[in-house]
């Protein structure tokens, strides 16, 4: 048997920590809580600095990687600086071969160099962790299937794949047979929620089992959340309710060009204002209303159809509407946070009765593309879906991930988009999220729906590229 060289298996990330007097961990842990702090599952972000036992090292988040601290907002530079002389150190965190895991199940990426000593390297991390680790599964193969789920051989433990994992607080449960799940994305959905306010109205256009919408329904968004994939689907509806966030999250089973004309479809004269779209159920590739009529994915006048009828029926306002309505008349609605120690910072549920109405096709706030194999083409979407003449406010932020190999450019990226769009992209933001391979990283390239993608005619706009 060959001996197991572990340092294949590592990943050290290079990251800053403030060396602070022990006394004052607490307070500055408190004031960099917000997107500032390391947050890793199973990493303190609070050690014991080797150098002087009275001191200790506050590991700061890996998006800041300035000495000067000049990526954290100037308000809370001088209120640390008020709190004590801030000492910036380099900081090297080693992640070993068995820290990526969903709950009970070690998911490997075996490289094909080391595929002889897979049964190997699986007896090793089950051995060294059960019972916290109770299921060894290898990806096999290039994912091709119209869900973009991984397949998977069992090498160790048992062959059950439903798990629970808990990031930021929330608590989410899959089968990783049947849903995409990626560990190693905690810190950006961790990122990109941080720039949603409550009261926020999110688009979540292939949403999973909802890694993003979970977190900004802990938020106080409303979210929208569609996915073509009717299993996650399912398994977000449970994590909503897991996480006691069902009020805020709307799910939807739909192609994602047919959910976001669905979405945006501004209801006639006749029609009742309530966004009771929002109650519809949307589940197993079909827009189900509330009495009992269907429509598949692949018909798309059905679709509208089906969508204005939900208007015009007020049996669909159930029981989560009708608990607003008693309940608007209460004050704020505001969700309230559970944040008074600093170990449940992020475990925050909302413990409202539910977010006021939205109407979706007068504003949203942020839209979230999370397919970056091909979100790119989704944004043809866009063009004429918004109509001017409804829309109140800002237009909404875009996020699109996307792959860029080291052969392309982020301008040739832009371009693409520009193109799918037909229209000009100001000031478009890259954001760099991961290196996927050698020669491959995940980026999310981030801007304002540019003007020129509003409607200006009434009719609506229900053509499908």
């Amino acid at each position: 048997m060959e001996k197991l060289d572990e340092s294949q298996f590592e990943q050290r990330m290079k990251l800053c920590a403030l060396r602070i007097p022990r006394e004052l961990a607490s307070a500055v842990t408190r004031l960099l809580r917000s997107g500032h702090l390391l947050d890793m599952p199973r990493v303190k972000p609070v050690v014991e600095d080797p150098g002087n036992g009275n001191n200790r090292l506050v590991v700061l988040s890996e998006r800041i990687q300035n000495p000067d601290l000049s990526d954290i907002p100037e308000q809370v530079q001088v209120s640390l600086k008020q709190l004590c002389n801030i000492d910036v150190v380099p900081y090297t965190l080693t992640l070993g071969y068995s820290y990526w895991s969903a709950g009970h199940v070690a998911h490997l990426n075996i490289p094909d160099e080391l595929l002889p000593y897979k049964d190997v390297i699986a007896k090793v991390i089950y051995d060294k962790n059960y019972p916290r680790i109770q299921t060894v599964a290898n990806k096999v193969g290039a994912i091709s299937n119209e869900f973009r789920v991984p397949k998977f051989e069992i090498l160790a433990g048992k062959s059950d794949m439903v798990t629970e994992v808990k990031q930021y607080g929330a608590t989410f449960r899959l089968d990783y047979g049947l849903v995409y799940w990626n560990s190693r994305l905690e810190h950006e959905h961790i990122r990109l929620v941080s720039l949603f306010k409550k009261g926020d109205v999110i688009c979540d256009m292939f949403a999973g089992i909802g890694p993003f919408s979970i977190p900004a329904g802990q938020k106080g968004c409303v979210v929208y959340a569609n996915d073509l994939n009717p299993d996650s689907i399912r398994y977000l509806k449970t994590n909503a309710k897991i996480n006691k966030v069902e009020d805020y999250i709307f799910t939807y089973n739909l192609d994602a060009r047919v959910f976001m004309q669905t979405l945006m479809s501004v209801p006639g004269p006749e029609t009742k204002s309530e966004p009771q779209l929002a109650t519809a159920n949307c589940s197993s590739g079909e827009m189900v209303c509330a009495d009992g009529q269907s429509t598949s994915n692949g018909n798309h006048n059905d679709v509208r159809e089906i969508f204005q009828k939900s208007l015009n029926d007020h049996s669909m306002v159930g029981t989560t509407a009708k608990r607003r309505q008693d309940t608007s008349s209460e004050g704020d609605l505001a969700c309230q946070e559970d944040g008074n120690q600093t170990k449940k910072r992020n475990n925050k549920k909302v413990k409202c009765t539910g977010p006021l109405p939205v109407k979706p096709w007068e504003h949203m706030d942020h839209v979230v593309m999370n397919l970056p194999a091909s979100a790119l083409h989704f944004l043809d979407c866009f063009s004429g879906l918004i109509q001017k003449r409804c829309w109140k406010g800002s237009l909404p932020w875009i996020h699109c991930y996307c792959f860029i190999r080291s052969s392309e450019t982020e301008e040739l990226i832009l371009s693409e988009a520009e193109n799918k769009l037909n229209a000009k992209i100001a000031e478009p933001i890259f954001h760099r999220v991961r290196d996927v391979a050698p020669n491959k990283a995940m980026f999310c390239l981030s801007f304002r729906l540019p003007t020129e993608c509003l409607k200006e005619e009434t009719e609506d706009h229900m053509s499908i590229s």
